[in-house]
């Protein structure tokens, strides 16, 4: 599991998949959130400007991110 520290209040999904090194650009992690192939908390999530605050976990291609302080 890949851990992301929070600099800031919040990061955006697609910039938090690419931190993670699960995508390699923005576009690419565009085409995968609306693609339904990343999953928040539990969910399919469609929206790459989705805000993840600490405590989140998100899910992509059998990788797991956990959003931390």
């Amino acid at each position: 599991m890949e851990i992301i520290k929070l600099r800031d209040e919040f990061i955006k999904l697609g910039q938090a998949l690419k931190a993670a090194g699960l995508v390699e650009s923005g576009v690419d992690a565009k085409e995968v959130i609306v693609q339904g192939l990343v999953v928040v908390n539990g969910e399919i999530e469609t929206r790459r400007g989705r805000k993840l605050y600490d405590g989140d976990e998100v899910e992509f291609d059998g990788d797991k991110i956990s959003i931390q302080k």
